[in-house]
């Protein structure tokens, strides 16, 4: 018996020509197309470097093998009739491409194929059996017209196929068929395939797969189904897509991975691998143990890359993944705090948190006019600047490398009314971020200022909305972070028990009781100050209620200065 070998092959061709002559070298005719946008002197070039090899020929008619177009079937179709007419030894025909690479001496496929004389090895499913269409065109793809190249005229081909779905056009699927999908490369028996290339109506199933979406995967998939007795659905050939549908190339660094795949065939191999090619091309004795091709024994390694890919590691942002929202694997990579009001109400807050938690405590990271990085530093680790221009343009990006960059230490920083609010929603959808509000803080400053009460009112206005929106989100069922506000009033009457809440989450490994806590500003007449508001007009809802008077607002659970644990 002969195993013949059909090659379709546009491009590389000095490595087609190297696989050509291994495949002869052991008794197998081989038949090659070269695809017609191959300009003629590269293929006559081509044809003279094999004219020294006798099993050698080539496809006397040449198509144009554009991706997914009815050309691939129609090589396949001319160079097995021409191949079947070379050698009536010819068992079974193998189908390959010029990046094929054979994994294991030819005489074990030989061997193989001839204890298996009735058996196709096609990959042939239906259409509802098949997981790993992408694009949504599985059964459509068998009943819409496809004039329109994918790859060349995309928004051609999208709007038709949206026209045809509109009006409701189907195509009329030939009688006596059941259409399959699988694998272009297969290794059929002369009988099927001779019965394929011979029948009758042939024309008829021609016709209808030329406007069939990617003929090449379910021609001979779907009538190979009709003639042959024994049809074994998988492919004797290595080839394997990522999560876009596109075929994963195979490098030198994959040796050890093909050899423990135990196939014959690998596919798409890299032209410029030389180790594999050396290390393949090769005598028996330097090949791989005979057994049952296994490709399954390397899938976890692929869909370990896949998920990598998709997925990655929590927080860090990749080329595959950063453009497509929702496909980030966690928004950040690791737990940190954000404080609203807190360093507007104590005066050594910042300091006092970072020798209380351990903490690294920033200022106001996202202030309109420049990052308050923590020591006033002008850069920070992941290359950003304080510049608040730079962080602006991509502040997803800002958040992200800076917590990516500072795993292992606790990142804290300050957040309110006047900073960019770009990066509220980042924050509440973030798992990661713990966020502490006292609403209304952000008036303690205006308080102590002295400018005119006409604009304070105007300036208490304008953050008092935009704290109010701010409010709105981190209250959203949308909201991931971990949230907690309290009223300025209800905080400064009992400010302990959310200062100890919020350092034993920030250091739970290091849970201990607060010896120390910051200074409070002076609340004399702040009470006042928002009665005066409210005279003028505006009202400071969100400060919760003030006593009007004199008397500094004392907290019920600690004496001010400072407050001391008993």
């Amino acid at each position: 018996m002969t195993v013949g070998i059909v090659m379709l092959v546009h491009t590389s061709l000095h490595r087609a020509e190297q696989v050509a002559r291994h495949w002869a070298a052991a008794g197998c005719p081989v038949v090659i197309h070269c695809d017609k946008f191959v300009d003629r002197q590269t293929y006559q070039t081509f044809v003279q470097n094999l004219a020294d090899v006798d099993e050698v020929s080539f496809c006397k008619t040449r198509y144009r093998c554009e991706w997914g177009t009815w050309g691939i079937v129609a090589a396949s179709q001319a160079a097995s009739e021409q191949l079947l007419r070379t050698d009536d030894q010819i068992t079974h025909v193998y189908l390959a491409s010029g990046s094929c690479l054979p994994l294991r001496p030819v005489q074990e496929l030989i061997d193989y194929l001839a204890d298996r004389p009735r058996t196709d090895f096609i990959e042939s499913a239906t259409t509802e059996d098949v997981p790993w269409t992408v694009g949504g065109l599985d059964a459509e793809r068998f009943t819409l017209n496809f004039p329109f190249s994918w790859k060349k005229r995309r928004y051609f081909f999208d709007r038709f196929v949206e026209l045809q779905r509109k009006v409701g056009y189907k195509r009329k699927i030939p009688a006596g068929i059941v259409p399959h999908m699988g694998s272009q490369w297969w290794c059929l028996t002369r009988q099927t395939l001779s019965a394929i290339l011979q029948d009758p109506d042939r024309s008829i199933y021609d016709a209808y797969f030329k406007r069939v979406w990617i003929p090449d995967e379910s021609y001979f998939q779907t009538l190979c189904r009709i003639y042959s007795s024994n049809v074994e659905s998988r492919s004797l050939t290595l080839s394997k897509f990522d999560f876009q549908g596109k075929p994963h190339i195979f490098y030198d660094d994959h040796l050890q991975l093909l050899r423990r795949s135990d196939c014959f065939v690998a596919r798409k191999i890299w032209s410029k691998a030389d180790r594999l090619y050396s290390a393949f091309l090769t005598d028996a004795e330097g090949a791989m143990k005979r057994t049952e091709p296994n490709p399954g024994k390397i899938d976890r390694i692929f869909a370990k890359a896949v998920e990598r890919r998709t997925r990655g590691r929590a927080g860090l942002y990749m080329q595959s993944r950063l453009p497509n929202e929702g496909w980030e694997n966690g928004v950040t990579s690791a737990p940190y705090s954000v404080f609203e009001g807190f360093a507007e109400l104590f005066e050594d807050f910042e300091p006092w948190l970072t020798r209380a938690s351990g903490a690294r405590v920033h200022g106001h990271l996202f202030a309109k006019d420049k990052v308050e990085f923590a020591n006033n530093e002008d850069s920070y680790a992941g290359a950003l600047y304080n510049s608040a221009k730079a962080r602006d343009y991509r502040f997803k990006a800002f958040l992200t490398n800076l917590i990516w960059n500072t795993r292992g230490e606790r990142q804290c920083f300050q957040f309110g009314p006047d900073d960019n609010q770009d990066v509220e929603w980042l924050l509440a959808k973030d798992p990661n971020a713990q966020i502490s509000v006292i609403t209304g803080a952000w008036a303690v400053p205006l308080f102590k200022t002295n400018r005119n009460f006409s604009d304070l009112r105007s300036e208490a206005a304008r953050l008092q909305k935009i704290e109010s929106r701010h409010l709105d989100v981190l209250r959203s069922y949308y909201t991931k972070a971990r949230v907690r506000i309290w009223t300025m009033a209800d905080f400064v009457e009992s400010p302990m028990e959310p200062l100890q809440m919020i350092i034993d989450e920030i250091g739970p490994k290091n849970l201990r009781r607060l010896t120390e806590v910051p200074r409070m500003v002076d609340l004399t007449g702040f009470g006042q100050f928002l009665q005066n508001l409210k005279n003028q007009g505006m009202h400071p809802h969100l400060m919760g209620d003030f006593p009007v008077g004199d008397d500094p607002v004392q907290p019920k659970d600690q004496p001010r200065k400072p407050y001391l644990v008993r």
